[in-house]
């Protein structure tokens, strides 16, 4: 499968093969549910929590005498079955619920992804981004000219979750540019995950020659 490298202007420049073992292989459904859930899970923060019984202030003195009135004997007022008492069973700050996803799952689950978008057609490559310096406008004017060169329309429209901005390497100007639009989110190649790739609509590679080596090299090492 060959795909249209474009410039920043929408124009295209050139074209280039997929790599079969990359962008070729099929969808592994039970692979990439088992590593979005585990990323997802080991991404939750565990704010809630709950006292117990002997957490609770109060209920040192005994409520009455065991015997003699009439009534089932009670050792504190803080017990779980009272009001205003300790909480049985409740959620705890320090549960743990991290997974451990091992990295040949990590990247067949990427690979997967990628050969599903690259299916899908929601794959856009780019020659390179250069930005002067940080500037809405510009990035703005890239976003249009990548939609109507691409013929992917909702780039430019869909306001949640667009793209995915897979850059060569860490440059300010491009990810500042492109940092007030909340459909977008930039992110070096080499950081790339299958949750991100799949929650937006389209990735959109620079240099693709580079990212596919480095795709490539990242695979043979897991």
């Amino acid at each position: 499968m060959e795909l249209p490298i474009f410039g920043m202007d929408g124009k295209k420049t050139g074209t280039i093969a997929l790599p079969e073992s990359i962008f070729g292989m099929p969808w592994r459904n039970d692979l990439v549910h088992q590593v979005t859930t585990a990323m997802q899970a080991n991404a939750r923060q565990n704010r809630a929590n709950t006292k117990d019984r002997s957490e609770v202030s109060g209920g040192g003195k005994k409520p009455w005498k065991q015997k003699g009135t009439g009534q089932a004997r009670h050792g504190s007022s803080r017990s779980p079955i009272w009001r205003h008492g300790g909480v049985t069973f409740g959620p705890r700050s320090e549960r743990d619920y991290s997974e451990k996803i091992n990295r040949k799952m990590r990247v067949g689950a990427l690979i997967s992804v990628l050969s599903r978008k690259a299916k899908d057609g929601e794959i856009i490559l780019v020659d390179q981004f250069v930005f002067s310096k940080p500037r809405t406008a510009d990035a703005k004017s890239v976003i249009s000219a990548l939609a109507a060169g691409a013929d992917a329309k909702t780039l430019a429209t869909k306001k949640k979750n667009a793209a995915l901005f897979a850059l060569a390497a860490h440059d300010v100007n491009t990810i500042k540019s492109f940092s007030n639009f909340g459909s977008l989110m930039t992110e070096e190649l080499r950081n790339i995950n299958p949750l991100d790739v799949m929650a937006h609509k389209y990735l959109i590679i620079e240099k693709p020659e580079e990212a596919f080596a480095a795709l490539i090299a990242r695979a043979k090492n897991a």
